[in-house]
């Protein structure tokens, strides 16, 4: 997983300049699916959008396992059953607003999926404990 522009960015603003980014403080961060690489700029035309899909919460204080130099998820993950259309999941972004889709969105980090998950009806998108990991580059 890497960052986005504006996580970069409002990173480096809290560093050197002391101004926290809006979302920053917040609980809960939200983990959506894309179809496609949401780009550095957090693109929301490629989310998922399956009957069934909403983003799913992630609480900040115990979403994520500290490896010190990475982190990975650490409880089960589990997106909402398709009951109708198909997508063929390709990534996932942690972003700030959920759980519906929604115009106005920070994206903070996103990542390529190791595979793509074909998602049609009956089929649940999970990720298992551990399954997700974030490193700074």
């Amino acid at each position: 997983m890497s960052m986005s522009n504006a996580t970069e960015n409002a990173t480096l603003r809290m560093h050197l300049q002391g101004t926290d980014p809006s979302y920053r403080a917040g609980a809960t961060q939200y983990l959506a699916l894309f179809t496609a690489d949401p780009g550095e700029t957090g693109s929301l035309a490629a989310e998922a959008d399956y009957t069934g899909y909403a983003r799913i919460p992630l609480t900040k204080s115990t979403a994520w396992t500290d490896g010190g130099s990475s982190f990975t998820n650490a409880a089960l993950l589990q997106f909402g059953a398709c009951t109708a259309g198909t997508n063929a999941i390709t990534h996932a972004a942690v972003v700030d607003t959920g759980p519906a889709r929604a115009t106005a969105v920070n994206q903070m980090i996103r990542a390529a999926l190791s595979a793509t998950l074909n998602v049609s009806a009956g089929i649940q998108p999970q990720f298992a404990i551990g399954a997700l990991t974030i490193t700074a580059d």
